[in-house]
């Protein structure tokens, strides 16, 4: 996958008359390049007096699915976004309904971490909290804790890979 958030925007009318024409652009970068990139791409379109354009293909944006007629300003900030808190800020996204004010609160705010499972967290911040007696600490069982802070909605998990989930607070 790109380190880059790109979007490629393809012009309607070459793609209604069987012409594929478009540009990448880097959806990151200034929005008033990116409306220029846009304006310069349909002036050289194959076809007359091209005026409208689709978002194509994209990629660097994790678990965020850009639509194809999404707004540029939307899908900028969405980029900047990403670019700003890594691949995990797209699944975010997508689990906050693209809302990013939420998945901003939720990743300066309620972050706890990255841990190869929920019961790791849950031990880590047992250990952190309390003071287990040695001869009980065989007893405790962190995958059924880790279990239910997530069925009690103390927290949430974003799996991004095999042995990898992003823990965060609900509240």
């Amino acid at each position: 996958m790109s380190e880059e958030n790109r979007i490629y925007v393809a012009d309607l009318a070459a793609y209604n008359n069987g012409k594929l024409y478009g540009v990448w652009i880097d959806a990151a970068g200034d929005l008033d390049d990116i409306w220029e990139q846009v304006k310069v791409m349909l002036a050289g379109s194959p076809e007359p007096d091209a005026e409208e354009y689709a978002i194509h293909d994209y990629e660097g944006f994790g678990g965020y699915s850009v639509s194809e007629y999404e707004g540029l300003e939307s899908v900028h900030n969405v980029a900047v976004f990403i670019e700003e808190h890594g691949s995990i800020a797209g699944e975010l996204l997508s689990h906050f309904g693209d809302n990013i004010e939420d998945a901003t609160k939720a990743i300066e705010e309620n972050y706890a971490g990255v841990y190869k499972s929920l019961a790791d967290y849950a031990e880590e911040l047992t250990e952190q909290t309390s003071d287990i007696p040695e001869h009980l600490a065989f007893y405790i069982d962190y995958a059924r804790m880790g279990r239910d802070m997530e069925l009690n909605g103390d927290v949430y998990t974003i799996e991004t890979s095999f042995d990898e989930i992003h823990v965060f607070w609900s509240h």
